[in-house]
């Protein structure tokens, strides 16, 4: 395949070497030398190629010359002046040989450069111009072959005006189209137009190749490459020779491959006869490009045809499922006709009001369905020995009598039970065997099918046909078989409806009677009705009213604040808040007086609060001694901040009570309303919440929600929820504070203290969420994590003892000290290292039962340590009850003992140790922060001390490493 496509190169590509410049313009220079001067004209150009023009023409070779003349340095061949230049990306020579070997002027090198440079110039233009006309023939012609693609020709025409279109580009008189299947090596001509070969091609048959041997075209197709030449050159190529069977010789053949996907799928070859027309490699390139446009071309008309097929079989299939579908409509329809008539019958059967207008509706229900002109509904008798004709209608027979059972066509059915269509022919049939009798007139087509109940024949339903123009099918059979159940049914139906009217004509009589002897009693229970309607009014005002002031309760207030916040949505400028009163020392009443005098101080507040809203505002009683009021705020706050100053001065008048003069006061929280708030239970607690804030500013005040307290009511709730993720990760630990003796400086024990590790916040105090931990109860389960690890120190090891603090919650849990020795043995510690810390209230909240938890813990080597001494009730009686280990004095009296009360500290703090050691029993002093507070304490008797002076807390690690 080399050797072919390098013997596939022709010669008649070659360009004149001399048509770019033309002899009259060397003819004119040599006119301007001297006689016998011989002219030479070399170029070398990118467009024009290389030539050279000789004046007067002499033997010899232009392409040699040219090449001595361009060579570096150039070569004078006979001698002469020779001029080389560049202009315009081409090399441009001029060569000049004079009789006498002399050079010609410099005004004629002038002349004869600037000659040549227009020459050559004019040249480039022209070749630009040609290759523009052809690339503008070229794009015609892809335009054509475009259109041709989409136009609606079969595939030999298409071809056909492809040819036309390629003979217009090149020569291609001669040319044919192949489609190659390069899996089974076929071939299949589907266009072939050829001067002097006369092969007919058939597109439809295909060519293996060993129908075609040693074939140019598969030669090209296996190549996969152009090839062109003469043809007896390719055969020898190919080691074949000329074969006249496979055609004329031609003298010159050139092939192309058309590509799809990098496969060759087919060619497109031309071929001459002529000695003038050779094909060059333009030629070739051109066919190559025309070629896969051709093949684009045939692609998409192959496509459009395979889609036309593809549209007409899928259009024959559209028909064949429409038929279908018209079929299946029709059928539904007829489904449809027959259900609504089912439907009609068993309607019938419940609304019709007699057995006659039953048999007349479903007379017209029949006659929706088929031809039932001549209708009529036998049944068997209550004997069942005969026929009843309960509904007749026909032409011949209005009117049909009861008969016993005989031979007739009815009856016939009836012994039977199967369904009977006959027809005159049949009718006769059956007469003539002996089989049924005719009564009445003779019908054309008679139809009649029995009817069911429970399985027993009950009877006939019959349409017959007096006219030959009327006859029924099977179908109409099954129709009236199908309908015939039905009928059946509300046949039984209709009678048991009878039976069911003639036993409520009996019942109407029964109720009548017993009508008017419930109206009697009907009286009474309206009476008992009215009263429990009015004890149900009673409860539901209960439900949503306070019992002791009659006002709203929290129930009420809530669903007045959902349509208060569902008209704020609705309709811009309406204003309203929420506010929330608490009384201030209430308690303090309800203890000195007695509840009954709270109860109506309460009822007093109440009235003086109604009295002073308006029509629409909204008073409620939550609880106890809070109040909450629902106020509309035409001038937004300020108008809530003016009604609340005015209620606190009303509220401020004295009043009367169980014989006392009382002065009342209350704290006001104000809750604004804000698209923010998604329901009233929100705002409500935003008013609480600002109640607290005036409760905390000193009570007798109001205070009102903003984002202050927002942001702080979500930092406690975020704080809330990192104190339950810290209790599950264990965040919590103790720094240990030194307890000292005073005398020499030992460490005789640690007080553990709750340190809160944050992911965020760092090492907290107890102060920064202890009383968040109080109001959760949260802080209970903060409470075991530090006695489990205070335990777990003690189980390490160690000198000295470990205190931890127990609040009075704890200490009143009945499984306290249970939980806490579990907690010792399960660590396997020494209880006796462990001392528990106790405040006086804790202490006085229930004696006898402190006192036995104070004498099992000692009992278990647990000793107990007062807390705080003198903060409390600090009565001196209870410390010779209980068995107290160590007395700790408040550091509010060791910061006292050199301080403004220095007299008066002094002797409370002297008689508390004097008293201790009374008792036996150890005294600490809390919060020693300098030296002198350590001096007096020791000259006072002190045994221990502790504080920042002495050792500040931090975890147990930095002692021990100490």
């Amino acid at each position: 395949m080399n050797m072919l496509s390098s013997q596939a190169v022709s010669t008649s590509g070659q360009k004149d070497r001399s048509a770019a410049v033309s002899a009259a313009l060397g003819r004119t220079l040599c006119a301007l030398l001297p006689a016998g001067a011989q002219l030479t004209l070399g170029w070398s150009d990118a467009t024009l190629g290389e030539g050279c023009l000789r004046h007067p023409p002499r033997a010899g070779s232009d392409r040699a010359l040219l090449d001595t003349l361009l060579a570096s340095p150039p070569v004078c061949p006979q001698g002469g002046a020779v001029y080389r230049w560049q202009h315009q990306g081409g090399e441009l020579v001029i060569h000049v040989l004079l009789d006498d070997g002399a050079s010609p002027p410099d005004a004629w090198w002038g002349v004869a450069r600037s000659g040549l440079q227009d020459a050559l110039a004019l040249a480039r233009q022209r070749e630009q111009i040609r290759s523009l006309e052809n690339s503008k023939r070229l794009q015609q012609a892809l335009y054509e072959i475009a259109d041709l693609a989409g136009a609606d020709l079969e595939m030999s025409e298409m071809l056909r005006h492809f040819h036309r279109v390629l003979n217009s580009l090149m020569y291609a008189q001669n040319c044919y189209i192949v489609e190659y299947d390069d899996v089974r090596r076929r071939i299949r001509f589907l266009y072939f137009a050829d001067q002097r070969d006369n092969f007919v091609a058939d597109p439809d048959r295909s060519y293996e190749e060993h129908e075609m041997p040693r074939s140019l075209t598969f030669a090209l197709l296996r190549h996969g490459q152009p090839l062109s030449g003469p043809s007896n050159e390719l055969l020898a190529a190919m080691s074949d020779e000329y074969d006249p069977s496979r055609g004329p010789e031609s003298l010159d053949w050139l092939g192309v491959p058309m590509l799809r996907d990098g496969r060759v799928c087919g060619a497109i070859v031309v071929q001459s006869y002529e000695q003038r027309v050779r094909y060059n490699e333009a030629d070739r390139t051109l066919l190559g490009y025309v070629a896969q446009h051709i093949l684009t071309a045939m692609d998409r008309r192959q496509a459009q045809v395979q889609l036309e097929r593809q549209v007409e079989r899928r259009t024959l299939e559209l028909q064949r499922a429409n038929h279908s579908l018209q079929d299946e409509v029709i059928e539904r329809r007829r489904a449809e006709k027959l259900q609504l008539a089912l439907f009609n019958i068993a309607e019938m059967a419940m609304s019709a009001e007699s057995l006659a207008q039953f048999y007349v509706q479903v007379h017209g229900v029949v006659g929706t369905l088929l031809d039932a002109r001549n209708f009529y509904i036998a049944l068997v008798d209550e004997s069942g020995e005969g026929l009843e004709f309960v509904y007749s209608v026909d032409e011949y027979n209005p009117a049909r009598a009861p008969r016993p059972f005989s031979m007739g066509l009815t009856e016939y059915i009836v012994r039977n039970r199967q369904p009977l269509l006959a027809s005159r022919e049949h009718i006769d049939a059956l007469r003539a065997s002996g089989t049924v009798n005719e009564f009445g007139a003779r019908s054309h087509c008679w139809l009649g099918v029995p009817l069911l109940s429970d399985d027993d024949v009950v009877g006939v339903i019959v349409v017959q046909s007096y006219s030959p123009e009327i006859s029924f099918t099977a179908h109409d059979q099954r129709l009236l078989t199908f309908v015939a159940q039905n009928i059946g049914n509300g046949l039984a139906r209709q009678r048991d409806q009878e039976r069911l009217r003639n036993a409520h004509a009996e019942l109407e009589i029964r109720v009548d009677e017993r009508t008017r002897e419930l109206a009697e009693v009907n009286d009474k229970l309206l009476g008992q009705i009215g009263e429990r309607l009015r004890a149900e009014q009673r409860l539901t005002h209960q439900a949503l009213h306070d019992a002791l002031t009659g006002l709203p309760n929290r129930a009420h207030l809530l669903d007045r604040l959902e349509d208060a916040i569902a008209r704020a949505r609705s309709r811009d400028g309406l204003r309203f808040a929420v506010l929330f009163l608490d009384l201030d020392r209430f308690k303090l009443v309800n203890d000195s007086i007695g509840h009954a005098a709270g109860d109506q101080m309460l009822v007093e507040v109440a009235k003086r609060i109604v009295s002073m809203v308006g029509g629409d505002d909204v008073v409620a009683r939550l609880g106890g001694d809070e109040f909450a009021i629902l106020l509309e705020c035409e001038q937004g706050l300020e108008s809530a901040r003016e009604f609340s100053q005015r209620m606190l001065v009303a509220l401020e008048e004295s009043m009367w009570v169980q014989g006392r003069e009382l002065f009342p006061s209350g704290s006001l929280g104000i809750a604004m309303w804000s698209p923010r708030y998604r329901n009233g239970e929100e705002m409500v607690r935003d008013a609480d919440a600002a109640m607290y804030r005036a409760k905390a500013q000193g009570k007798d005040r109001w205070a009102v929600f903003d984002e202050a307290m927002r942001e702080e009511a979500l930092r406690s709730l975020d704080l809330e929820a990192d104190l339950r993720r810290a209790i599950n990760n264990r965040d919590f630990m103790p720094f240990y504070q030194p307890i000292v003796r005073l005398t020499d400086g030992q460490v005789v024990g640690y007080e553990a203290l709750l340190r809160w590790q944050h992911e965020r916040r760092g090492l907290l105090l107890p102060s920064a969420f202890l009383d968040l931990g109080e109001e959760s109860g949260l802080i209970e389960q903060v409470d075991w994590l530090l006695y489990e690890e205070v335990i777990g120190q003690l189980a390490r090891g160690g000198e000295g003892y470990l205190s931890v603090n127990v609040s009075p919650r704890h200490f009143r849990s009945p499984d306290f000290s249970s939980r806490l020795f579990g907690l010792i043995e399960a660590a396997g510690a020494d209880p006796r290292r462990l001392r528990l810390e106790i405040t006086e209230v804790a202490l006085l909240d229930d004696g006898p039962r402190t006192l036995r938890i104070l004498q099992a813990l000692r009992e278990r080597g647990v000793l107990v340590q007062l807390d705080d001494f003198g903060t409390g009730f600090s009565a001196l009686s209870y410390l010779h009850r209980f068995p107290i280990s160590t007395l700790k004095i408040d550091q509010s009296f060791i910061a006292g003992l050199h301080g403004q009360d220095l007299q008066s500290t002094y002797a409370l703090v002297q008689g508390v140790l004097s008293l201790a050691r009374t008792l036996g029993i150890e005294t600490v002093g809390e919060g020693i922060e300098n030296a002198a507070q350590r001096e007096t304490l020791l000259q006072l008797g002190c045994d221990y001390g502790q504080g920042y002076l002495l050792g500040r807390p931090a975890p147990m690690e930095t002692f021990v490493t100490a």
